[in-house]
């Protein structure tokens, strides 16, 4: 019971602490939202320069402080109007995954701090199921502002940017393994292929959720089971890998609560995510997260298993 308060506690006060800085845009009069630190710079549209034979939703580059960089016309790519005014049009630079991208936006609105416990998963009915772009949704003064899966949308226009299972396959004939691993990702489409880069790479017991509350849940009726039976809890959970963003509860405050727990602290958790640097590192390590691992290194991140597991 002394646990269980202390666990409860915990999620509140790491509730209370746990927030997203997201960027709001808009396209043809709809709101969207990006987590704050992928962008790297806000910009009034400028001269572009056409690429031939390029993805349909590419509008072409253009070399920022020497660099160059590729712009993608995001409002092509959610088949919504382009803009009347396209000289007002604005430029969203980003950087994650170890890719620099530049999206055209209608414009780009303010940076707003919300908790991600006010982030709601996306209804499959509305937002498309299984090809869901929206990761997640929430309200901010009377508008609804959906959260985009960019990583979705840069592997959908450049197949190489996203997990290549390729990298799997070339470990060669692996034994298979039963050891229960958790896995915790938002995004639908990652979700997927993460799931098939670990069975791929020979790991056959596997539950996954997409957000963190739901997995928190999970794992305490994994740790009561274990309790009740006098059973190690590796025979439920053996291994932990989770984002960093999510709705509901973020990849953090989920290691906060397991790193809390009596029972669950000696689990690994492994941390994959679009967002490591230098800064993440450190707040992860600091609530005991085992290992980093960036997006889309899907090699690096099943020879980290095998680290941890086998």
């Amino acid at each position: 019971m002394d646990n269980e308060l202390q666990s409860r506690g915990v999620a509140r006060q790491t509730e209370e602490t746990s927030v997203i800085g997201l960027m709001e845009f808009t396209i043809a009069g709809n709101s969207y939202g990006i987590n704050v630190a992928k962008v790297t710079e806000i910009m009034r549209c400028c001269p572009i320069t056409p690429m031939t034979h390029s993805h349909h939703c590419v509008d072409g580059v253009f070399k920022p402080r020497g660099k160059i960089i590729t712009v993608i016309n995001l409002p092509r790519y959610l088949q919504l109007p382009e803009s009347g005014n396209p000289e007002s049009d604005m430029l969203m630079l980003t950087n994650f995954d170890s890719v620099d991208a530049a999206f055209l936006v209608h414009s780009v609105e303010a940076m707003h701090q919300i908790k991600w416990s006010a982030v709601e998963r996306p209804s499959a009915i509305i937002f498309g199921g299984s090809d869901s772009v929206i990761t997640g949704t929430t309200k901010i003064s009377d508008r609804i502002v959906s959260i985009l899966d960019f990583e979705k949308v840069l592997f959908d226009i450049d197949p190489e940017t996203g997990i290549q299972l390729s990298e799997v396959r070339v470990m060669g004939e692996r034994a298979k393994s039963e050891k229960p691993i958790v896995i915790v990702e938002d995004s639908v489409f990652l979700r997927k292929v993460l799931l098939q880069a670990v069975e791929l790479a020979g790991f056959t017991n596997v539950t996954s959720f997409d957000n963190g509350l739901d997995a928190w849940e999970y794992l305490q009726g994994a740790r009561d089971e274990c309790k009740a039976k006098m059973f190690p809890i590796e025979s439920k959970v053996a291994l932990i890998i989770t984002d960093i963003e999510m709705p509901r509860m973020d990849g953090h405050h989920l290691t906060k609560l397991v790193k809390s727990d009596d029972m669950l602290k000696q689990l690994p958790v492994l941390v994959f995510s679009s967002l490591i640097d230098g800064a993440q590192i450190s707040q992860g390590e600091i609530i005991g997260v085992n290992a980093h691992l960036s997006k889309p290194q899907i090699g690096s991140l099943v020879a980290t298993i095998d680290k941890w597991i086998l």
